[in-house]
């Protein structure tokens, strides 16, 4: 059972930026991915960002270039780095893990196994 915790989520101003945190238990699995989720009221789940275990990562097409998933093996912590936020970035983040999972061709990996709570960014013009 993997445990993950997010933070960082609050209220900004668009242009601006913000990072969220998520504090994951050990993986113990030889490969698996981490991901940033996004759900704005009244819409459907959306992948935002996957890293897998080498670093390999993949972004969709709304956030590439604005954000940067990255995570720090050795403090088990995942970042999302969000720059140029746009009102339509706002909702509730979410990271997730994936067992047995790798990055291909810079996509987003969809499916997880595992799920934090979710910490919410509010986005005002």
């Amino acid at each position: 059972q993997v445990q993950l915790e997010e933070s960082g989520g609050g209220s900004v101003q668009t242009g601006e930026s913000l990072r969220l945190s998520c504090v994951f238990s050990e993986i113990p699995y030889a490969t698996y991915c981490l991901g940033w989720f996004r759900q704005a009221p009244g819409k459907k789940r959306e992948g935002l960002a996957t890293i897998d275990r080498p670093g390999n990562t993949g972004y969709a097409d709304s956030v590439k270039g604005r954000f940067t998933i990255s995570k720090d093996s050795a403090k088990n912590t995942l970042y999302l780095q969000m720059n140029s936020l746009e009102l339509e970035d706002a909702g509730m983040y979410y990271c997730a893990a994936e067992p047995w999972c790798q990055v291909l061709r810079g996509l987003v990996y969809e499916p997880m196994d595992y799920w934090g709570k979710g910490t919410l960014v509010n986005i005002s013009s």
